[in-house]
């Protein structure tokens, strides 16, 4: 067990043992709970019922959170120069293509989504190695590779954000930060938790979402009562 701070141990104390709080109570602890100096994020995490061996009970999707995530989120498109203006009146941070496939492939990700266009998907293929293991890599589930660029570049600046179970079953996403006002963190919550009941796989079994916690970056885990998420 690491060794936790006075202003941790405090913030611990604000929550009940073995209870379990509603998204009103949880939101509102979680910004009373933050110890950190800086603006803290907000994360929920969600153990789901699957076994995501199966691709039959993969959960993965998006959601456009109502009041966004907080975060500056830097955007590279990745297009053919028909489409260059598009991305960059729409928002898109970085936009190119040769140049910024080579400089991928020496090393550079200072971005958090990357958008491109069905045809050039051929060329970004071989960023795999690079782009998958920081969840980078362009998708079409996730609305990310689309000829859309503009309406897709501004989703994903107001605060449409990628989610995917991991391989111990859990979901994690950060829903806000702590300046933000407990409805805002609320409805944030509401939303995401929405769309991944929606996303339920027919082939799961049982509980479906098993437990849900919120916290603060560096601050204590707020259980979520189940009976406040329809499961």
């Amino acid at each position: 067990m690491p060794k936790r701070g006075k202003k941790y141990i405090e913030a611990r104390k604000l929550i009940e043992a073995d209870k379990e709080y509603g998204l009103k109570e949880a939101t509102e602890l979680a910004k009373k709970t933050s110890v950190s100096k800086f603006d803290a994020s907000i994360d929920l995490d969600i153990r789901l019922g699957v076994d995501p061996r199966h691709a039959d009970q993969m959960v993965r999707g998006t959601v456009s959170l109502p009041h966004g995530t907080g975060k500056t989120i830097r955007v590279l498109a990745l297009v053919n120069p028909a489409k260059q203006e598009e991305a960059k009146e729409a928002g898109a941070d970085h936009v190119g293509l040769d140049d910024y496939i080579e400089k991928i492939q020496e090393g550079w990700t200072d971005i958090d989504v990357i958008v491109a266009t069905p045809d050039v998907m051929g060329k970004i293929g071989r960023l795999g190695k690079v782009l998958g293991p920081r969840g980078l890599m362009p998708n079409p589930k996730s609305g990310t590779v689309t000829m859309d660029v503009a309406d897709a570049v501004k989703d994903v600046k107001a605060g449409k954000i990628d989610f995917r179970v991991d391989k111990y079953g859990i979901l994690h996403s950060t829903i806000g930060k702590s300046s933000f006002e407990p409805d805002q963190l609320r409805e944030n919550a509401e939303a995401f938790l929405k769309t991944v009941m929606k996303l339920r796989p027919a082939s799961a079994k049982g509980t479906y979402i098993r437990s849900v916690f919120i916290s603060s970056t560096m601050g204590p885990s707020i259980p979520i009562a189940r009976s406040a998420v329809q499961s």
